[in-house]
């Protein structure tokens, strides 16, 4: 990392202010030829800026991080000048001129990270953070931002070495004066281990669920009403209303907060055989969005006739909704009542015409999302990545349990397990895996 990068720290277009941030080896000679002269390390000092031919480019507050108290841990130092395209802009090229290089997304975050400022699993909480829009994902980038998945990850790691210089004691010294029982001593430790590793992956689900959304799809025959519900659980027109039947074709998805939590409402393709290639698409993908939801509303019309098809995407728990109460109930609103009880799913009667109808929908939904996705503290674990690597962790260590008499092959799984957990804060994560991670993040972070 011998060349010197910058970026912009905040977003395009026009604003009141902006922020230029710079790293590297070079930083400290941008600054002079830039500015006046070298501030006071950490305090902000208001200079005129001038490029390479003297012409001033503005006058901006200048604030240099000496390396390695930075963020990066290299020489940093990062301007605040007015916000305009234009200045910015220049700013930028003056940069360029001597040969500093525009940052790719997430750099300086990963400069950090390899100089050790940052673990893995906390500069994921900064990504995090950087991403968050509702209340739960700033808590719970913050609580990873503050190291709590590492802390937590430090002690099972101390488990595993006291594990471990118990097998290798029995394995290198079998002949000393070591208790007969050494070996056996770490099942009760790995025991204990294993079911926090496996608490911990099932807890990381809740946290992709924080992240990414709480999925609820709107499922159920053409004509159910989903796109009316869908609009006015969204108090907009997110999608068309007609009364001709399969004119939702695609998922229509509407991000919501309900509870302080990402949720993400899909209104999907009616449910219905056709000879119609894009419709039959159409259900293709509202069938497989349902089955990936996280919880299920099946529409019904209570004032159709006959008996409405049940979709085959329901699980014990889902809603099932019979839309227009407004109407007189019919055979199809009768039959969808006794499917609901026999499949246990709580049966809801609404219009979507009633602010309040509406509303009790809706703080229904919120109860399901908390009930969800709260919990007495944010989770440690809050991607998929550390889910898989705490059950691999979790795999090698029951292997290490059955290896009743092969002292040397359970030793063997115990550094395998202390090897996937090292993986979550990136200790020995290949190039390839933190050149994804870190392409996450936006250009200047």
């Amino acid at each position: 990392m011998s060349d010197t990068i910058f970026a912009p720290a905040t977003a395009a277009g026009r604003a009141a202010v902006a922020v230029v941030r710079v790293s590297g080896p070079e930083a400290e000679t941008a600054v002079r030829r830039l500015a006046a002269g070298l501030p006071e390390p950490r305090r902000a000092t208001l200079q005129r800026l001038y490029d390479a031919e003297g012409v001033e480019i503005d006058r901006a507050l200048v604030l240099w991080f000496p390396g390695p108290a930075s963020y990066t841990g290299e020489d940093c130092a990062e301007f605040h000048l007015h916000g305009g395209a234009a200045v910015v802009g220049a700013l930028i090229a003056a940069l360029s001129v001597m040969g500093l290089r525009l940052a790719e997304p997430g750099e300086f975050t990963r400069r950090a990270f390899e100089h050790g400022k940052l673990d893995l699993a906390q500069a994921e909480g900064v990504a995090d953070l950087v991403d968050a829009e509702t209340e739960a994902q700033r808590r719970q980038a913050l609580e990873q931002l503050g190291g709590r998945l590492s802390q937590v990850q430090a002690r099972w790691r101390e488990a595993l070495t006291e594990a471990l210089a118990m097998f290798e004691a029995a394995v290198d010294f079998p002949d000393e004066e070591v208790p007969a029982d050494v070996a056996g001593r770490a099942r009760p430790v790995l025991e204990q281990l294993i079911g926090e590793l496996e608490a911990a992956a099932a807890d990381a689900e809740r946290g992709e669920r924080v992240r990414e959304g709480y999925r609820i799809a709107l499922v159920g025959a053409p004509n159910a009403g989903k796109s009316t519900l869908l609009n006015a659980l969204a108090d907009r027109e997110a999608a068309i209303v007609t009364a001709t039947p399969g004119t939702t074709r695609d998922i229509i998805e509407v991000p919501m907060v309900l509870g302080g939590y990402k949720v993400l409402l899909a209104d999907t393709a009616g449910l219905r055989d056709t000879d119609n290639e894009i419709e039959a698409e159409g259900v293709r993908r509202a069938r497989a969005w349902a089955t990936s939801a996280d919880l299920r509303l099946w529409l019904v019309d209570g004032s159709a006739e006959g008996r409405a098809e049940v979709p085959r995407e329901l699980q014990p728990g889902d809603l099932c909704i019979l839309t227009k109460r407004d109407l007189p109930e019919n055979e199809a609103g009768w039959k969808a009542v006794e499917e609901a009880a026999e499949r246990r799913l709580p049966v809801m009667a609404v219009t979507a015409r009633g602010p309040n109808d509406v509303a009790w929908l809706k703080t229904t939904l919120t109860e399901r999302v908390i009930d969800a996705l709260a919990g007495a503290a944010p989770p440690a674990a809050t991607r998929l990545r550390h889910r898989d690597l705490l059950l691999e962790a979790a795999e090698r260590l029951r292997n290490a349990l059955a290896q009743d008499e092969a002292l040397e092959l359970a030793a063997e799984d115990v550094r395998l397990a202390a090897r996937a957990l090292d993986r979550i804060t990136g200790r020995i994560d290949p190039e390839a895996v933190l050149g994804k991670i870190f392409a996450t993040f936006c250009i200047g972070k």
